[in-house]
This record gives C-alpha cells, sequence and structure tokens, in this order.
C-alpha cells in the first residue's frame, strides 16, 4: 500500500484540516477540568493492515487477557497476594478482597504493544480500557474525508466503513454478552455509561452513548452523584439495568460517592449488572512481571492453570518484565543475576522503569533517556530532584507507593514519518507508534474486535498527555481508495 500512503502524503494539505475539524466535532478530544476540550490531533497517513492480521494481535491479546486474569486470581488466593493489594487504595484493596473471588468476566481490556519484528505487550488495561470510541472516530472520518476528496461513490461509502469494523460494536456486543451472561440470557433495555463529570474521555463517552442508541438500546453518560436507588442502579428515577463503568474506583476516594461504592462492592450485580466490574489487580503491573516470570517459573504457570495457548502467547509477546526488588534473579539473557538492582543499574539503555500502579504515563523512565528533558521533568515531579539512573534505581526498588516499580526489558522502536493535521494545517512529525488491540475475558465468544494506534514524538505514548490518534484501516478498504484516486 505504499502508492496509497504517497498519494495520501501529497493530498492531505487539502483534506487534512477537513479530517481534523471533523473528528474533533465527533468527540475526538480531551477535556479539561473546566469542561473546555482540546483536539486529539489525526494523522493522515493511516495505519494498513490485513484484516487477518488485526484478527490475530487480537486473539494474541484474548490469550495475553485470559492468562493476566488467572495469574492474578492465583496470587490473590496465595501467600504473595501483598504484591498485587499492598499497592492499592484503601478502596480499591477493600473493593477486591470482597469481589475479586466473583468476577467472572470482563468485556472488554485492552492490551499495549509496541511492534518490532512482532507485536511486544507492554501492559494489560482492565480497569477503563477505552479508545474504542476514539478509534472509530478516527477510522471513520478519515475514510469519508479520504473517499469523498478521492470522489468515492458516496452510496458505496457506508459499505467501505462497516468492512472496516468497529470497536464501538464490538464493545457493545460484548456489553450485551456480559448481561447476558448474568441474567439468564436476556437483553438489557437500559444501560449507563459511568463516569465523572468533565472525564478527561467525556466526548467519548457522549460517542458510544450515541451510537449505542442506535444499536437498539435507551443509553445515557451519568455520573456518580447522580445515582441513587433502593432496589435498581437509578438516575432521577430511570432505572438501568447494565452500567458500563468508565471510573478509575480511586476517584471515589477523592470525590466520594458513598452509593456508588456500596454498589461496586456487589458482584454479580444485584441493583444492576457492572461491567467492568473492579478490576484493579488485573491492570497493576506487577501482575503482568509475574505472568512473564512464569514463563521460567512451571509451578507458578501450573498454580494460574495458563494454558499452552496462553504460555505462547506470553513466550512470543511479552518482553522480560520483573517486579524491581534488591535480591538474586534471572535476567533478560537467562542469565543468573547475583543482585537483580544491580544488573538494571548496570545497563540502563536496556531498561524501563514503571510504578506498578500508575497510569497515563506518569512514572515511566526510560534508562536511555536520562539526561534529557523528559526524563528530569518526570524525575523532578515525583522526587524533588534529578538523580543519576542508579540513585533512581535504588530509591525505584524501596519505594512503596503504588506498589513500587517494575523493570522491563525496552522494547525499540523508530520513530516514523506522519502528517499531523489539526484545523490549522498539517505538520510533518515524527511519531513513535503503539498498537493497541482488545479483548473480552470469561465471555462465550470474542466479539469482533480490532485496534488502536496511538502516535506520540515522546517514548512514553499517552493520549491524555499530548498523543494523536492514527487511523487503522484495513488493506481492503486501502485498496478501494486507491482505486478510486486512480479513477480521477
Amino acid at each position: 500500500m505504499q502508492e496509497l500512503l504517497e498519494v495520501l502524503r501529497r493530498q492531505a494539505v487539502h483534506f487534512g484540516p477537513e479530517l481534523a475539524r471533523t473528528a474533533y466535532a465527533r468527540g475526538l478530544a480531551v477535556t479539561q477540568k473546566d469542561g473546555s476540550t482540546r483536539p486529539i490531533p489525526v494523522t493522515a497517513p493511516p495505519v494498513i493492515l490485513d484484516a487477518a492480521e488485526i484478527r490475530r494481535r487480537a486473539t494474541l491479546s484474548a490469550h495475553l487477557a485470559s492468562a493476566t486474569m488467572k495469574v492474578t486470581r492465583a496470587v490473590l488466593a496465595g501467600e504473595e497476594k501483598e504484591l498485587l493489594l499492598g499497592g492499592l487504595s484503601p478502596l480499591e484493596r477493600e473493593l477486591t478482597e470482597r469481589t475479586f473471588a466473583s468476577v467472572a468476566q470482563l468485556a472488554t481490556t485492552r492490551v499495549d504493544y509496541f511492534v518490532d519484528s512482532r507485536p511486544r505487550a507492554l501492559e494489560v488495561n482492565a480497569t477503563i480500557p477505552a479508545m474504542q470510541g476514539y478509534s472509530d472516530i478516527a477510522a471513520r472520518t478519515f475514510i469519508e474525508v479520504v473517499a469523498r476528496h478521492f470522489r468515492y461513490p458516496e452510496k458505496a461509502l457506508h459499505a467501505v466503513i462497516s468492512a472496516n469494523g468497529s470497536n464501538t460494536l464490538a464493545l457493545y456486543r460484548a456489553l450485551l454478552d456480559g448481561y447476558a451472561a448474568e441474567r439468564e440470557g436476556r437483553m438489557p433495555e437500559t444501560l449507563a455509561l459511568l463516569c465523572r463529570r468533565n472525564d478527561a474521555q467525556i466526548t467519548e463517552q457522549r460517542y458510544l452513548c450515541e451510537r449505542f442508541r442506535e444499536f437498539g438500546v435507551d443509553a445515557d453518560v451519568v455520573h456518580p452523584d447522580e445515582v441513587s436507588g433502593e432496589e435498581y442502579f437509578e438516575v432521577r428515577g430511570k432505572r438501568y439495568d447494565l452500567v458500563y463503568r468508565h471510573l478509575f474506583v480511586r476517584r471515589l476516594e477523592e470525590t466520594p460517592a458513598p452509593w456508588v461504592a456500596d454498589f461496586f462492592g456487589t458482584v454479580p450485580g444485584r441493583k444492576a449488572v457492572l461491567l467492568n466490574p473492579p478490576a484493579s489487580p488485573v491492570e497493576v503491573k506487577t501482575t503482568f512481571a509475574l505472568l512473564s516470570q512464569a514463563l521460567v517459573e512451571p509451578a507458578r504457570a501450573e498454580a494460574a492453570g495458563l494454558t499452552p495457548e496462553e504460555l505462547e502467547a506470553v513466550r512470543t509477546s511479552v518482553p522480560w518484565t520483573r517486579p524491581l526488588r534488591h535480591g538474586p534473579g534471572m535476567g533478560p539473557d537467562g542469565e543468573r543475576a547475583e543482585d537483580l538492582v544491580a544488573r538494571v543499574v548496570a545497563e540502563p539503555r536496556r531498561f524501563v522503569l514503571k510504578r506498578a500502579w500508575d497510569y497515563g504515563g506518569r512514572a515511566v523512565y526510560l534508562g536511555r533517556s536520562v539526561d534529557t528533558p523528559a526524563f528530569e521533568e518526570r524525575a523532578r515531579a515525583a522526587y524533588g530532584t534529578v538523580p543519576t539512573w542508579a540513585e533512581l534505581c535504588e530509591r525505584a526498588a524501596t519505594d512503596p507507593a503504588g506498589g513500587g516499580f517494575v523493570v522491563q526489558e525496552v522494547v525499540e522502536t523508530t520513530p516514523e514519518e506522519h502528517l499531523l493535521c489539526e484545523q490549522s494545517g498539517v505538520t510533518p512529525l515524527p511519531l513513535h507508534v503503539d498498537y493497541s488491540a482488545y479483548a473480552s475475558v470469561g465471555l462465550a465468544k470474542q466479539p469482533a474486535w480490532g485496534g488502536v494506534c496511538r502516535g506520540s514524538t515522546s517514548e512514553i505514548v499517552n493520549i491524555v498527555g499530548g498523543g494523536g490518534v492514527l487511523p487503522l484501516i484495513t488493506t481492503e478498504v486501502a485498496q478501494k481508495l486507491l482505486m478510486a484516486w486512480k479513477a480521477l
């Protein structure tokens, strides 16, 4: 598809601003605390993959998400449970201890990857694994704007968009299947999308809400302070059968909502079905480190009940990851290390440190970025000073906040040249690009999940922190666009 990419680079100056305007109008934006919004940039050259490869990555993510869930369950049931519980907030810990043994399904999870010669999994998101809406907005808007610029037949446009797939539709089907599993096969009539007021991604929640209504359910975006009900989940007298949670549990400690906290404490839900139920320990990076460790610890893999397919998924995609602690261990090359921290100190360019329970990439430190402004800014924000790599490793190894740190072998990425489209124009920019694939856990079948791609000038890619979204389209769709261009 190189020919199409070259055409798009030449033509982006003509359609790029319209692509940015339309995507922003549909909800591709970050919401600030004051309620104002900032557009999320979208790129003109998309990511193009065969549909079979998108499905393969979704299957890989399904194996990894299932394996992570199993490891979480095994650790919480054993003597190592403080490794996961110790980093949680008080309410997160309380709800985990009350409910996690009863959590049977996660309607949606997201595995984030960097891709070198193959997808390399960086972490599993299970709390609010968002961007299903963002990804659809970017892909749909890109296809529409480019197709019209190429004078593609309007009456055939809907079929092309549908052929590209929809994460929003996959999420909807996963939520309905999850509801049916808890309510004897019934379907919900009402659905609440629960999030904070002025949540950073509330425009995406509104987009999802509109699509869910089109799909046939009575859906609304609701907030914790609105909810009440003796027997049901109610907002202003309206009952909701199904609640889609886009809310970190810890937010209920910052802005207390006792009714919602109590509602989260019953799994399966009595007043309404809750998806996803609280699943903080699944997302704790220590869990991911223990999943990596299971490759060389057969007893751990056996205790978790990992299948051959799950172990193979870990072997082929999970980089060496370990809890960062002083003491002996096995290094990334299978070598014996007398002290793991000393091993990491000795080769900074090879490793990245991540706080075990944090989000947004705030406490992520690349060894090879020492002495750069980005590294110094992050270190100073966390510790009030700028330590050397050795000093940072020592602090991280003894810092108990958020469950301490994990260390991961760096996945090499090379910035790619892209055209960042904004309403004011098009800007050439080298971007680090990641790939995230969705999956469900515990459902009778996987919906047709796709993926989402983000781009950032930093190797620590984060949408809220300033990254952009790259449209993900299939080779089939790309071919149709190219044929339309050639027919001009």
